[in-house]
Formats: C-alpha cells, sequence, structure tokens
C-alpha cells in the first residue's frame, strides 16, 4: 500500500513537471517568434524610411530642376505634386492573354486620342512617350493596360505615340524614335520624351516618368537579369530626355540596322556633350520584361561595333537632321496615336527632310 502511494506521487510530480516544461517552451516560443516579427517590422521600416528618403530627394531634386522651365497653366490650376495622393507603389503585373484593346479602352474612359491631361492640376512637363514598333499587338495592349494607369496615378499630362515601321526591310529602333520625335513635334511642344521598349513594363509608379537635368535611364532593373543593372553605362530599355537634350545630341542615329548598339551611341552622344546619366532608385526602376523570341527582321547587327566607334566623327551629320522617311499614315486612336512610316532599309535610301524644314515649336 505504501509503495502504490509512493509511486502515485511521483507520477504526480511527473506529470505537474511535464506540464511546467510545455508551458515554458510555449512562452519561449511565443517571445522568440514576436522577436522575430519584430526584427522583421524594424527591418521593413528600416527599408521602407530608406526608400521614402530615396524618394523625396529624387522629388527635391526634381522639383528645382522643372521649377524654371514648368508649362504655362491654361486655367491657372495650382501644380501637380510630383508624389502624388494616388500612387500605389509596387504592383504585381498580370498579363492575361484574353485581354482585347476594347476592354482596355473601357478601363481609360479619361484617355481621349492617345492623350491625357489631369484636370485638377497643372502637370510640369508635357511628356511624349515613343514606342517603335513592328508586329507585337500583344506586347503593345498589355503595356498599354498598364502604362495608362500608371501614368494617370502620376498625374502625367501625356501622349503616347507608336511609331510603326512598314514593309519588311531590317527593323531600326533608333530611326523610328527620330521620327516619333520628329512628327510628335509638329503636333504639340512636348517638354519630355520617354522612348520606351514595348516590352518593358513598369512595376512601381514611384517610378517617376519626368525628365531631369540630365538624360534620364529608367530600366535599372528588369525581371530577365534578376533585377540587376545590365552593365554600368546601360542605356536602353526605357529612357528619357528633355527636348533640349535630345536636339543637342542630334537625336539617335540612323545607321543600326537591327538589334543594338543605338542606345550606347545615344550615350555617347550624351558623353560628347558633357551629360551625365541619372537613375531612379533601384527599389523603384524594376520592370517586367514580357516574354518573346526574336524578331524576325531584327536579328545583331553585325555593324554595331564599327558604328559606335565613329560615334564622335558622325553624330553631327547622323541624326536628327539626316531622318529620311516617307508618311504613310497618322492617325489619333483612343488609346494611342499610330504612326506608319516607311524608313527604307539598309540598302534602300529615301530622300532627307531637312531638320529647319520642320515645325520643331509645335502647336499649343
Amino acid at each position: 500500500m505504501a509503495c502504490f502511494s509512493t509511486t502515485r506521487g511521483f507520477l504526480s510530480r511527473i506529470k505537474l513537471l511535464l506540464i511546467i516544461i510545455s508551458f515554458g517552451s510555449l512562452v519561449i516560443w511565443m517571445i522568440m517568434g514576436n522577436t522575430h516579427n519584430l526584427v522583421l517590422e524594424v527591418n521593413h521600416q528600416s527599408v521602407m524610411h530608406q526608400f521614402w528618403k530615396m524618394t523625396k530627394l529624387d522629388e527635391e531634386r526634381m522639383t528645382s530642376m522643372i521649377t524654371p522651365n514648368i508649362t504655362p497653366s491654361p486655367n491657372d490650376l495650382p501644380l501637380c505634386p510630383l508624389l502624388t495622393p494616388y500612387l500605389r507603389g509596387s504592383t504585381k503585373l498580370i498579363f492575361d492573354t484574353r485581354l482585347t484593346l476594347e476592354q482596355t479602352q473601357k478601363k481609360n474612359p479619361k484617355v481621349q486620342k492617345g492623350m491625357f491631361a489631369p484636370q485638377e492640376c497643372h502637370s510640369p512637363q508635357r511628356v511624349a512617350i515613343l514606342i517603335p514598333f513592328r508586329n507585337r499587338e500583344k506586347h503593345l495592349l498589355y503595356l498599354l493596360e498598364h502604362l495608362h494607369p500608371f501614368l494617370q496615378r502620376q498625374l502625367r499630362d501625356y501622349g503616347i505615340y507608336v511609331i510603326n515601321q512598314a514593309g519588311n526591310d531590317v527593323f531600326n529602333r533608333a530611326k523610328l524614335l527620330n521620327v516619333g520625335f520628329l512628327e510628335a513635334m509638329k503636333e504639340r511642344k512636348w517638354d519630355c520624351f520617354i522612348f520606351h521598349d514595348v516590352d518593358l513594363v513598369p512595376e512601381n509608379d514611384y517610378n517617376l516618368y519626368l525628365c531631369d537635368q540630365e538624360p534620364k535611364h529608367f530600366v535599372v532593373g528588369r525581371n530577365s537579369t534578376g533585377y540587376r543593372l545590365r552593365y554600368s553605362k546601360y542605356f536602353g530599355g526605357v529612357t528619357a530626355m528633355s527636348r533640349a537634350q535630345f536636339l543637342k545630341v542630334n537625336g539617335f542615329s540612323n545607321r543600326y540596322w537591327g538589334w543594338g548598339g543605338e542606345d550606347d551611341d545615344l550615350w555617347s552622344r550624351a558623353q560628347l556633350q558633357k551629360m551625365k546619366m541619372v537613375r531612379p532608385a533601384p527599389e523603384v526602376a524594376r520592370y517586367t520584361m514580357t516574354f518573346h523570341t526574336r524578331d524576325k527582321g531584327n536579328e545583331v547587327n553585325p555593324n554595331r561595333v564599327k558604328l559606335l566607334k565613329d560615334v564622335y566623327k558622325s553624330w553631327k551629320n547622323d541624326g536628327l537632321n539626316s531622318c529620311s522617311y516617307n508618311m504613310i499614315s497618322q492617325d489619333h486612336r483612343p488609346l494611342y496615336i499610330n504612326i506608319t512610316v516607311d524608313i527604307g532599309g539598309p540598302h534602300r535610301k529615301l530622300e532627307i527632310a531637312k531638320l529647319s524644314d520642320l515645325n520643331l515649336i509645335g502647336g499649343v
């Protein structure tokens, strides 16, 4: 009987010990879990604080740049803030293969004939988006779906120009962008030009689509490169130059038929004019490249290295002042201005229009 009592007391003490150990483990787990979450929260707040600090610095620097060159307000509207209350930050991009142009048009009822201007305030710059194009309808649709609301949340006064190369000659991205600049300036006195590949979609609307004191490169990172900069002097994908900057470098070269080299050429021209490159913060300058294979007629340009070596000799006579093309059609569609042109080919020359004969002052 005594033995039974001793055993029962021993088991009770063991049970109590197990309860204490279990309770202690639970408390430790809760403390460690909360501490981990607290560290994550502190780290998150630190990152966001640094991001906000960099964005505010960008805002202050850009404000000082655009203040002397603000376009006149027709109705004495207040100046739009650079960081508007509509910005969302990073957005998960979804590309629906069933998307139609009509659906995108319905989502953007305020876009008229390819243009938009905010009604509540006066945008500091008039921004023209130039997209070189041929046979990439689906990519264009994806870009328009995301770019229009992206720009409207930034309260931009903007127009989107799609410069479509007609025919089957080798693709010439740079020459199409020269055409876009010349034709857009005939229509309106744009302050800022953004040269935008059709397959790159911005992920973060804190990536402000405005020109800066210096030529601006937007694509710091993209999904296809693990969001790493391709190389330190990379100036391709999406870039911006003011009207004065682009005229000063005589635009792009017209001699880059096929893929590669034209963006490095443009940057060499800018360097010859003692210009410097600026970029947004890496946290916001992120893009998604929509997948595609190499386009037929846009094979790698075998002459690009040789052409790049001659920039210092050729830039004055090869560019806007030597851009030859035949206009086929230009029409204002609901979501963009379509410009279809014949720009010739590497072995098919066209008559050159003199830059001095073109209306570069524009309209309103």
